[in-house]
């Protein structure tokens, strides 16, 4: 059986000179490029992963966060295994933080890669959203959440996440 080296089973998307939104966040410049992420958007952020809120709402709730690593990677096909279990820890987590920050009706997980599969910040990140009945998440109704909601709900769930990791 031949070993298949995974970088040769997809092309990179990300346009030459790419200012990369996500790694700006990861070292406090949120100035370059056409970035909307905001340093109050961030809940955590340690050696490997960032964890912040998404400019996006969708339906009429706003509130979902998002994981990526701090090292810059393209998608998911670029994380070793020690780095996909750290994410799906931190998955856990967060879903749980948002349950007792904001008692939603339910989580789910997301994630894209490449333009076919509706991937357009090229940085690997994962989408954690609270859910409930009325949301909407999947008709893709996308409206910008203003930066002060943002702000507010990253301190909500960076406290609750405090107490999820502190639990653990």
């Amino acid at each position: 059986m031949s070993v298949v080296d995974p970088s040769t089973l997809h092309a990179s998307h990300q346009p030459p000179d790419y200012a990369c939104p996500f790694c700006g966040l990861a070292c406090g410049d949120v100035e370059t490029g056409d970035n909307r992420c905001e340093l109050s958007d961030l809940v955590h952020q340690d050696d490997e992963l960032l964890v912040f809120m998404a400019c996006d709402g969708f339906g009429p709730h706003e509130g979902h966060a998002m994981i990526t690593p701090v090292a810059h990677r393209e998608a998911l096909y670029d994380l070793d295994d020690h780095l996909l279990a750290r994410i799906g820890a931190m998955q856990r987590d967060v879903a749980l933080a948002m349950k007792l920050a904001w008692n939603p009706e339910g989580t789910s997980v997301r994630q894209h890669n490449e333009p076919a599969g509706n991937q357009h910040v090229w940085h690997y990140h994962l989408h954690v959203f609270p859910r409930y009945s009325d949301d909407m998440l999947y008709r893709q109704l996308r409206h910008p959440v203003p930066v002060d909601v943002r702000a507010e709900k990253a301190v909500q769930l960076r406290e609750a996440l405090e107490q999820v990791l502190v639990s653990r």
